[in-house]
């Protein structure tokens, strides 16, 4: 080739041969597997106490116009569920284990379990809780950088709708929070 893109295909074909139950985890691998596990084990730990605090707050919340905010919130806890086990997917894949142990996991989430006795502050903790996760994940994601593209995109895939949940919670925050009790 002129200089352009060249593909070792023979160093490629002998790699792969090399620890082939390593399944994915193949020698080009850039990051650190136990930090990238133990980094997505912290993550997997907010999402469930994510989706744990809005399940709860879409049982509790009560009053003038909490229906449709409710149902959001149940919306939002089937999302972080979601995004759990997409977490628990990769972690797998990179040869770990999920951490789901629940002795543990209000310490290793980013986000605090808070039970507000009003909706408007329900809806406030929980936007405190997606900006904490925005920039979480605005940090693994820079830790990660080319190091491993695919968790890289599953976390950026994350951040985008974790940063949809935030604008919606401060747009209610801001429009209905006088008619919100």
């Amino acid at each position: 080739m002129n200089g352009g893109f060249h593909l070792d295909i023979d160093t490629i074909r002998q790699q792969a041969r090399q620890r082939v139950a390593d399944g994915a985890r193949t020698a080009t691998y850039g990051g650190s597997i136990s930090e990238v596990i133990h980094m997505l084990n912290d993550a997997l730990a907010t999402e469930i106490v994510c989706s744990l605090r809005y399940r709860s707050h879409h049982y509790c919340a009560t009053g003038l116009n909490s229906e449709p905010v409710a149902a959001e919130f149940a919306v939002h806890a089937d999302e972080e569920a979601a995004h759990a086990a997409q977490l628990a997917k990769r972690i797998v894949q990179l040869g770990g284990m999920p951490d789901f142990s629940p002795d543990t996991l209000v310490a290793r989430s980013h986000a605090d379990f808070v039970q507000p006795d009003n909706l408007q502050a329900m809806i406030r903790e929980n936007l405190v809780a997606e900006r904490i996760a925005i920039d979480s994940y605005r940090e693994m994601i820079r830790y990660l950088g080319d190091k491993d593209p695919t968790t890289r995109r599953l976390l950026e895939d994350i951040l985008a709708t974790e940063e949809q949940h935030a604008d919606e919670l401060a747009d209610w925050l801001a429009t209905s929070a006088p008619t919100i009790r």
